[in-house]
């Protein structure tokens, strides 16, 4: 098994970081690398004939790993969200949608954002000003290349105003979709091999000087894996630039909390590093 590789998109261009140090990539662009099948080859037939540059990547300058791709995400893939998402739309009669859709064959998929609406490391993540209960959803996304293979992962919140999903099912594209709606980053992982069920995501809120909340779960509660969620996603679908597919969620915060501007989210996984985002409310 090859060693996996980490890929940054940075104020300097890609910069891919191995055990041996860093390489940048010259004159490629970004949507050039991540689009192609095969990356992990690909990256190490680069670096190979790269001068090695000593030390890490510099964090202050790391961007969000997308160019021209969608953010796509899928929904009940674990069964704390299946309860999450009924209870929540319980007074809306929706509750028994989202328990059939977890024993479906058919995943719940759904359009997250553009390139436009999404923050990387350190940039705000918004909550909307017509909502009054919002929570970051700590996801594992696949970075999936133009022939839908799985080439990559990355950590993904995926914002959600649970009150207006909850009113009706219908409102899931406006509890979804709105600038600064989704964070990608910091790295992209690369390894020929499928992330190991104990991978752990982690998150963290932090407010002030204390933790409201912080939970943790592991991709071995994933109902669903991530090649079939894949498939899934390109039936009767091109992405000529490849996209970022989010696998859902298994941390779910309790009812009676709510992020607040001013907050920082922190999100883990193992081998993939930790996206810190603050959380802001647009004026007006």
């Amino acid at each position: 098994m090859r060693p996996a590789l980490r890929l940054f998109r940075t104020t300097q261009g890609a910069v891919v970081e191995d055990g041996d140090g860093c390489f940048t990539l010259p004159d490629v662009s970004w949507d050039d690398v991540v689009r192609r099948p095969g990356l992990g080859a690909w990256l190490r037939g680069q670096t190979s004939r790269l001068p090695v540059r000593s030390g890490s990547v510099d964090e202050s300058g790391v961007l969000s790993p997308i160019g021209r791709q969608e953010v796509w995400a899928a929904g009940v893939t674990y069964f704390r969200s299946r309860d999450a998402r009924m209870e929540e739309s319980k007074d809306a009669g929706g509750g028994d949608f989202y328990a059939r859709v977890y024993e479906a064959d058919r995943p719940e998929l759904f359009f997250k954002a553009t390139s436009s609406r999404v923050v990387g490391p350190g940039s705000p993540v918004r909550i909307r000003r017509d909502s009054r209960w919002n929570v970051p959803e700590p996801e594992l996304a696949l970075l999936l290349s133009a022939d839908g293979t799985i080439e990559g992962y990355t950590i993904g919140n995926d914002m959600s105003s649970r009150d207006i999903e909850g009113a009706n099912p219908l409102y899931l594209p406006q509890a979804k979709v709105y600038d600064g709606c989704c964070a990608l980053g910091p790295a992209l992982l690369v390894t020929d091999e499928p992330l190991p069920q104990s991978t752990a995501i982690r998150i963290e809120i932090r407010r002030g000087g204390i933790v409201p909340f912080r939970g943790e779960t592991t991709l071995e509660r994933m109902k669903r894996r991530p090649e079939e969620l894949a498939s899934w996603l390109f039936r009767e679908q091109s992405f000529p630039d490849g996209c970022f597919l989010l696998t859902g969620t298994g941390i779910v915060p309790p009812n009676d909390f709510t992020l607040e501007p001013g907050d920082e989210v922190r999100i883990g996984i193992d081998g993939i590093g930790t996206l810190v985002n603050p959380v802001e409310r647009r004026a007006g």
